[in-house]
Formats: structure tokens, C-alpha cells, sequence
């Protein structure tokens, strides 16, 4: 079960904005069972979104996540460049257009902005590829974008943190089904990680689990995670390590 993230802005390139989105939905996706193989950060440029989209398309994930680029500025073109990735047309849904027109009004009755009308701006986020499912924004005003292409799953979401947030939690995860991963975090009594890896690479062969250590600089511990389809499994990974002479303490 692997998954891709693609994140889209010039300022996550230029440094001017740190890339918070791709972390916070890799770690949901590992919650819910998904192996991270790849994050990818490309810039507003429908040609450069188009080829790296293609890209991730031929790696077969079974799941991509877009976030970032679906505002009303000139160089929010994710849609667009999605759309034509896939080679299909964008499409002005009126469900969404409807949807826009009531934020922009519900704002202006808030005293936050003095015009409610919509204006093309506006209108040009209510365009999703043809045959896409719209994903509610309850957070701003652009929806999203769910897409199943060649058996991959792609979900296309805004960029503005919380807005990403609440679209990954209320459309994308109730989508990906139940968890299928379970996480461990240890605290291995080791000073040295080198010491810690030919155990480690043992543990791999022998049982299906993942491992990620991390270390806590030396004469500490090194922190491990481990990864597995359940308890029993996780259960005797842990106590093979332990067999091999690893003591750990629960927690990081």
C-alpha cells in the first residue's frame, strides 16, 4: 500500500513558506496503514505539475495527494494541470459554484469583505477535471478534487493549512478505509546505532514489520518505530531484538 504526496507552490521552492502539509499528511497516511515512497514539491507551473503528475501516474502509488494551487490567482493552476495530466477537459461544476457564492456572501455578512458577487476570479475555482468528485472546503472556498485513474486513488487539495487539514480529515481518510498499520514507539538502552543495524537488518528479514530509528545522539538511546499489520507481529519483532541482547523502554 504505498502512497505519494505532491505539494505545489514557488514559495515552498524559495524557502519564504516551510512545507508543513506534506509531513502532516504523511503522517496520517502511515496511520492509516500507507507507506510514504515519495514527496515531491514542484512549482505553479501547469507544464512542471503535468510532468511530475505523470511521473508519480507511472510508479502505480496506490494513492496520490496533491495540496496547494486552487485559489483564484493567476498561478493557482492545479486543476488545470491535473485536467490535462490526465487528459481530460475542466468542467464548471454548478454544485461547487453554489458553494463558493455562499462563503464569499457569508463572508461579506461578516464585514470581512465588501463585495459578495461572484467574479471570474472567483468562479474559476468552481472548474474540477470532467468526472472528478468534489471535495467539501468547510475552511475556505476552493473544493477539492477525488479522481481514481488506473486504479490510483488522487485526491487534490488546497494549500492553506487549515483548509488542508479539515479536507483530509472529513473527505480524504473516511476514502482510504480502516487503518492497517500499527505503530510502536521504542527506546532502545544502545549507544551506538552502527551496533543497532546488523539486529535490525535480522529483524527485517525474519519478520514483515518496517523499522525507522532515529538516534538520540551517542551515549543515549536510539529511538525506533516499528511498523507491522498488528500487535502479534510488532509483539515478536520487539522480542527477537530484545533475544539479540536489546533492551528497550516503551515511548520516545
Amino acid at each position: 500500500m504505498f502512497a505519494e504526496i505532491l505539494t505545489i507552490g514557488d514559495e515552498l521552492l524559495t524557502g519564504h513558506t516551510v512545507d508543513s502539509n506534506s509531513a502532516y499528511i504523511a503522517q496520517k497516511l502511515t496511520e492509516k496503514g500507507y507507506w510514504v515512497r515519495r514527496k515531491t514539491t514542484v512549482g505553479d507551473d501547469v507544464e512542471e505539475i503535468k510532468t511530475v503528475v505523470r511521473e508519480i501516474l507511472s510508479r502505480k502509488p496506490s494513492v496520490l495527494i496533491i495540496s496547494g494551487g486552487l485559489g483564484p490567482t493567476h498561478d493557482d493552476v492545479t486543476m488545470l494541470a491535473v485536467a490535462e495530466a490526465l487528459g481530460k477537459k475542466l468542467v464548471l461544476r454548478e454544485d461547487c459554484l453554489k458553494r463558493i457564492e455562499e462563503f464569499y456572501r457569508e463572508l461579506y455578512e461578516k464585514g470581512l469583505i465588501d463585495d459578495p458577487k461572484l467574479n471570474e476570479a472567483r468562479k474559476k475555482m468552481a472548474y474540477l477535471p470532467e468526472g472528478a468528485e468534489s471535495l467539501k472546503n468547510t475552511e475556505g472556498a476552493a473544493p477539492g478534487a477525488y479522481i481514481e485513474h488506473e486504479g490510483v486513488k488522487i485526491f487534490v487539495l488546497p494549500g492553506m493549512p487549515r483548509e488542508m487539514k479539515a479536507m483530509l480529515e472529513n473527505e480524504v481518510l473516511p476514502k482510504l478505509g480502516e487503518r492497517k498499520f500499527i505503530q510502536r514507539k521504542l527506546l532502545a538502552e544502545i549507544t551506538d546505532e552502527s551496533k543497532l543495524a546488523p539486529i535490525l537488518n535480522e529483524t527485517l528479514k525474519k519478520f514483515p514489520v518496517r523499522i525507522h530509528s532515529s538516534p538520540k545522539g551517542f551515549g543515549k538511546y536510539i529511538g525506533i518505530i516499528l511498523f507491522g499489520e498488528d500487535e502479534e507481529i510488532i509483539e515478536k519483532a520487539k522480542k527477537f531484538m530484545e533475544e539479540k541482547g536489546i533492551r528497550f523502554e516503551e515511548g520516545w
